[in-house]
């Protein structure tokens, strides 16, 4: 695993980047210093961008957060998001997990997820007897944990219903603290007896997805920058892509470091093959 300090160290091997959000870019109230000036770097550089997101809403909502983060749309290319992936699945009925899902769903999350139901005909639910599956964004509020769903997930394994999980993440920083994600709730109702299915990374499906998007077919020319092992570092392993990892995200408080601040190589390197992930480079934020 390379050592790296910013991106222009590497910036003469890649055509594209595949870039992380939370973690990365923001913490999912503000945008890291630097960023700005790096996205600019890279398109003066002619590096193209997609943002690839686990979170469980609609892609123009991320696009309206970064606007007001004063990440202007204009820095970066596309945008996909694992709600969008989701409302796209829900929409069409093609994978046969959604098309027997049927139209109510009880859903798991705060009003601001909501748009992964626009125009799909689902009938959103408050009892769990009425519902056809459940619909799991994440908490409610910033500050639940795993016990606060403990009886709603037992409720909903009693009646047998599926879960979709529109954000496979466990964990994500916001402000320097980590709040539960969708995917935590997700595998707690797995470990139950409870049958889920997930959109978004680390399934390589949406990676080469993205490699489409970005329009490069070489994929030794694309990178994948994020600060999930579990997610951003494991979706590269496993669609063949190099993997840049931040070390200034999920993982900080794990290495003794703060976003933008080098972590030592060796215990960095001992963490990610105790999960069994292999990161090409690592670099402490996103920063050119």
């Amino acid at each position: 695993m390379k050592a790296l300090q910013g991106l222009s160290e590497v910036s003469e091997d890649f055509d594209g980047f595949i870039l992380d959000l939370w973690g990365l870019i923001h913490d999912g109230v503000r945008a890291y210093p630097g960023v700005v000036e790096t996205f600019l770097a890279l398109k003066e550089s002619g590096i193209k961008t997609i943002l690839l997101s686990n979170a469980p809403r609609r892609s123009r909502l991320l696009i309206d957060g970064m606007t007001n983060m004063g990440i202007d749309a204009g820095l970066y290319g596309d945008v996909f998001s694992s709600g969008e992936a989701t409302w796209q699945e829900l929409k069409s009925r093609t994978d046969p997990f959604f098309a027997g899902l049927g139209n109510r769903a009880y859903h798991i999350g705060p009003e601001r997820d909501v748009s992964v139901l626009e125009g799909t005909g689902i009938q959103r639910l408050n009892i769990m007897e009425q519902a056809d599956f459940v619909l799991n964004t994440g908490p409610v509020e910033l500050n639940h944990g795993l016990g606060t769903y403990e009886l709603i997930l037992a409720d909903a394994l009693a009646h047998g219903l599926p879960m979709v999980c529109a954000n496979p993440d466990d964990v994500v920083m916001r402000e320097g603290k980590r709040v539960v994600c969708a995917g935590a709730i997700a595998r707690r109702y797995e470990a139950l007896g409870g049958k889920a299915i997930y959109r978004g990374k680390p399934d390589p499906a949406v990676y080469h997805l993205a490699a489409d998007r970005l329009g490069i077919t070489d994929l030794n020319r694309i990178a994948v920058i994020g600060d999930a092992l579990e997610t951003d570092v494991a979706g590269a392993n496993a669609s063949g892509l190099k993997a840049i990892w931040c070390t200034g995200g999920v993982h900080a408080e794990a290495l003794g470091v703060v976003y933008g601040e080098t972590a030592d190589l060796e215990k960095a390197s001992d963490l990610a093959r105790r999960q069994d992930r292999e990161p090409w480079a690592a670099i402490p934020g996103f920063r050119w």
